[in-house]
């Protein structure tokens, strides 16, 4: 009952989210093209429940091919990250168009962070079981990691710093969260999420 509860919640949650703010993801939609031009988008693949792959959406923060010239992970002071950029991860605005993913069914809006494929192999076991649920939007560790990219700032090996010291930890949260789910977990968890990005 849970499952179809937070289903339906996920729907119609993600398509009224959507159409609210959809004046303000037109402005940074124009914002990301005017200032780096396009595309506007960014897709990534990530895993999702059951190790079914999908692509996760965001507004490019990015310049052109950063994917092709560095690591899928990126520090704070990552010279591949654009001006308008820094903005938008710095409120997250950067993840708004994930709530197109919750829409479509690959995401929930609470629920484990949905990884890299390659670096969820690395550790399978863990991940056959926190792959028995939706990934989402925010959880535990989105919010103690809320200024994950400064911690990678100055590290020469920011991808194996991440996946050696971040991710274990991210790891030990979401089993966290396999525990506790429940709706009243959900709720906690949003209001700490809304509380992170606009309380300093």
């Amino acid at each position: 009952m849970y499952f179809l509860i937070k289903r339906i919640l996920d729907i119609f949650s993600s398509a009224i989210a959507l159409l609210l703010l959809s004046p303000i993801l037109l402005i940074i939609a124009c914002g990301v093209m005017i200032s780096s031009g396009t595309p506007i988008f960014y897709y990534q693949e990530r895993v999702g429940k059951n190790w079914k792959r999908f692509q996760i959406i965001k507004f490019r923060t990015m310049i052109n091919n950063a994917d092709k010239i560095g690591p899928g992970i990126s520090s704070e002071d990552d010279k591949r990250i654009t001006k308008m950029g820094k903005f938008l991860r710095k409120y997250k605005l950067d993840e708004l168009p994930q709530l197109f993913n919750v829409l479509l069914g690959d995401m929930s809006l609470i629920g484990p962070r949905p990884e890299i494929p390659k670096y969820a192999e690395i550790y399978k076991e863990d991940y056959s079981k926190i792959l028995k649920l939706k990934p989402g939007i925010t959880d535990y560790a989105s919010i103690t990691y809320r200024n994950e990219a400064a911690l990678l700032n100055g590290k020469a090996e920011g991808e194996t710093f991440y996946l050696e010291n971040i991710l274990p930890e991210k790891i030990t949260l979401y089993k966290k969260y396999l525990k506790d789910i429940s709706l009243k977990t959900d709720i906690k968890i949003l209001v700490a999420t809304v509380k992170s990005v606009f309380v300093r």
